[in-house]
């Protein structure tokens, strides 16, 4: 299983990263993973969307769920039948939301296989025979920062993308509309994940950062997309021009 995870993800990362740094980024390792991060969110864009959709659909439906499962307190059966019209009414797919994260953990772990075990043996090793492997891998990010060591800038505008992603991916309640349980979770949540971010990264290589940073500000702009499809063409968020 290990092998064939090898196969499929981290030895393909490895060599595509190589090529983009051999041709494509002047020989500038942050650069190569900011095209080989914006390639792959390109590739799997559709799936990235649609999970992202999903997810902001579902905050934006949680109240009229909790409407329903109140009036239908005691009743499970009628509950779940209740949310699942629910669900079909605004087509939505309760389960589709779960697909994003299966397919972005995989990747996400093979980034971080490639990136922590460093840039040298391990990834030349890692080459197909048609992929030339450079002299020396300059780890150095537009001459300023040593992405094989930990870089708390980037650990820090990583946290900052993320938290304005997860703000724009919340919508707040209409105009006399209670806020809910589920709403008030989804506050906190906006601030949780910037948190762990500035706990978690500062352990690992920049260059794994540097890959989440440009997955978090692609994130931004889908979400400016969807918040336009869903609340209306002049804004980036559910509190104007939302469309019932």
């Amino acid at each position: 299983m290990t092998y064939l995870f090898h196969l499929i993800l981290t030895q393909p990362l490895a060599n595509a990263l190589v090529i983009l740094y051999n041709y494509v980024s002047f020989g500038d390792l942050g650069i190569a993973i900011i095209i080989l991060t914006i390639l792959i969110r390109l590739i799997l864009y559709p799936v990235f969307y649609k999970g992202l959709k999903s997810q902001s659909m579902m905050q934006r439906i949680q109240p009229e769920i909790q409407r329903a499962q109140a009036e239908h307190k005691g009743d499970r059966e009628k509950q779940a039948l209740v949310v699942m019209e629910i669900y079909k009414k605004n087509k939505i797919n309760p389960f589709s939301s779960f697909g994003y994260l299966l397919i972005q953990l995989p990747i996400l772990i093979a980034v971080s296989q490639l990136f922590y075990s460093g840039f040298g043996e391990a990834t030349l090793n890692q080459l197909y025979s048609f992929v030339a492997a450079p002299a020396t891998f300059n780890t150095t990010f537009l001459g300023l920062m040593d992405l094989a060591k930990p870089n708390m800038i980037i650990v820090v505008l990583t946290a900052i993308a993320q938290y304005f992603q997860s703000k724009l991916a919340l919508p707040k309640p209409k105009a006399g509309e209670a806020i809910s349980q589920s709403q008030k979770m989804g506050r906190y949540m906006v601030y949780l994940g910037p948190l762990l971010t500035l706990i978690i990264f500062p352990r690992f290589p920049s260059a794994l950062t540097l890959y989440w940073l440009v997955t978090s500000v692609f994130s931004i702009f889908q979400q400016i997309l969807i918040n336009k499809k869903l609340y209306g063409p002049h804004t980036t968020h559910g509190t104007l021009s939302a469309k019932s």
